[in-house]
């Protein structure tokens, strides 16, 4: 699910970069664009980071819209100190919560890419006041159950039980995903799928139909169980895991901007 995976060292001199102070000791690092409201603020998927192809696309989108925007990354991911393995949905969560607290002002429309679409709706449930709108991008709530979890192999998860990790291949990268015991067993308190999801503000829900990480049925089955009555699953036939092609980035601006102005 990742669309890139580096280390922080990667981006530590990258322009117009800063930082904010964890509450535990991480430094998170990010990009914010100062505009008017609402604001957009994109969460990235599993081991992915800021400076990804929709990321930089949507800061230039916002830029050229005067609208504020904030990228980051998670701890464990891009510029941001921590370990990835060490990472957890919980310790994520806490993460885009500070920056939404202390970064930004004012109503935000969050996109979530992938994992980003459950730190998108975890952090709507955290703080329901300052949402306006969401927009998933093959959003994965609850992935590390239903997603991995529950499809894992019988050695896999001996693995996990008997060493606490697995490694698992992936096309993203040459180096394997480093998937822990301690993210499976933490990313349960924080289960969405099996209930009623009490948001309430629009929803847009872009998924492409040739996933071959997050199956497309996955959009329908939030889109059932959010209680907002304004929820949009757009299926992209063609469309693959990351939509970061032209026409894709096209209709997420389209998106973005109708929920912007709703």
């Amino acid at each position: 699910m990742p669309e890139s995976i580096h280390s922080a060292s990667t981006f530590e001199n990258a322009p117009n970069v800063k930082t904010i102070k964890s509450g535990d000791g991480e430094t998170i690092s990010y990009h914010f664009s100062e505009g008017k409201a609402p604001g957009v603020i994109f969460l990235g998927g599993f081991a992915s980071n800021m400076t990804g192809t929709k990321a930089l696309a949507l800061e230039r989108h916002c830029q050229v819209n005067n609208r504020s925007f904030v990228r980051f990354d998670y701890r464990g991911h891009g510029a941001s100190t921590g370990t990835f393995s060490d990472g957890t949905i919980g310790a994520w969560l806490r993460d885009a919560t500070l920056i939404l607290d202390k970064i930004t002002k004012g109503p935000q429309v969050l996109v979530g890419s992938s994992m980003g679409g459950w730190i998108m709706l975890l952090l709507t449930l955290a703080r329901p006041a300052r949402i306006t709108g969401l927009i998933g991008i093959a959003a994965a709530p609850d992935f590390t159950e239903r997603l991995l979890w529950d499809k894992l192999p019988d050695e896999a998860k001996s693995a996990l039980q008997q060493k606490g990790k697995w490694e698992k291949p992936t096309e993203y990268s040459d180096q394997p995903l480093i998937i822990t015991k301690k993210l499976i067993e933490e990313g349960r308190n924080h289960l969405l799928l099996d209930g009623p999801i009490d948001i309430n503000v629009p929803v847009r829900l872009l998924h492409g139909m040739r996933d071959p990480d997050v199956p497309w049925y996955y959009a329908q089955g939030i889109q059932d169980r959010l209680n907002s009555t304004d929820v949009t699953a757009i299926l992209i036939k063609d469309g693959d895991h990351r939509l970061s092609k032209d026409e894709d980035l096209e209709r997420l601006y389209r998106e973005l901007d109708m929920i912007c102005e709703h």
